[in-house]
């Protein structure tokens, strides 16, 4: 008995985590880390203050919870993209466009992720090794999707994949970062779509014969 109380509040437990990440995704989503205090995501889940910090030990803690959820999320939307695979040259380009899009949906979360960003600078914190398993990931799989086109003969042989793939995050992160310093006044998906056509002019194999439509 006493081992069915104990899996019963833990699964208990896990369901009311996971109802708190979503309502701190959604509210942080809408309006951003700090305009949205800690009472009003307990509120959302029928918890007091104190009743939500007795699963997440603080703020900081829930924000990097978020990021971790949404980088998961990220990691396998473009998981997708390169499952699907497809023949069209332009893919990847297309797909760098759309991501922005879905990023741009839920402005907030861009907000989270820079700042999270600069606290994973710090090697102490958990941000750091959270953020360090990401870019290796995301890196390693972009570079496989360039790889793939070289191989099907969509990308010049002199291609580096791994390179561009550094690139491509670096753009998209230092865009993410000018996008919030700019208080959400930059074009962050026109900017993506500029670098993709400049990026598929210089790799595509018949880059010089006109742009992509992205």
């Amino acid at each position: 008995m006493r081992t069915r109380r104990k899996t019963g509040s833990y699964e208990v437990g896990r369901t009311k985590r996971a109802e708190i990440l979503d309502a701190a995704t959604r509210l942080f989503a809408a309006s951003g880390y700090h305009r949205v205090p800690l009472s009003q995501v307990a509120a959302d889940v029928g918890l007091s203050e104190s009743g939500l910090l007795h699963h997440f030990r603080s703020k900081k803690h829930l924000l990097l919870a978020v990021a971790e959820r949404r980088l998961e999320q990220t990691a396998l939307w473009w998981s997708s993209v390169q499952a699907d695979g497809g023949d069209d040259p332009h893919e990847l380009f297309r797909s760098m466009v759309e991501s922005t899009r879905r990023l741009v949906a839920e402005p907030g979360l861009i907000e989270l992720f820079v700042l999270v960003s600069a606290e994973a600078a710090d090697p102490s914190t958990p941000a750091h090794q959270l953020y360090g398993k990401w870019y290796e990931q995301a890196v390693n799989e972009t570079a496989m999707l360039l790889a793939r086109g070289v191989e099907r003969g969509f990308f010049r042989p002199d291609t580096d994949a791994q390179a561009i793939a550094r690139e491509i995050i670096a753009v998209s992160d230092g865009l993410q970062l000018q996008w919030v310093l700019s208080g959400g006044g930059l074009d962050l998906v026109e900017g993506i779509r500029d670098y993709a056509r400049r990026l598929a002019r210089s790799v595509l194999v018949n880059g010089d014969d006109g742009e992509p439509s992205l």
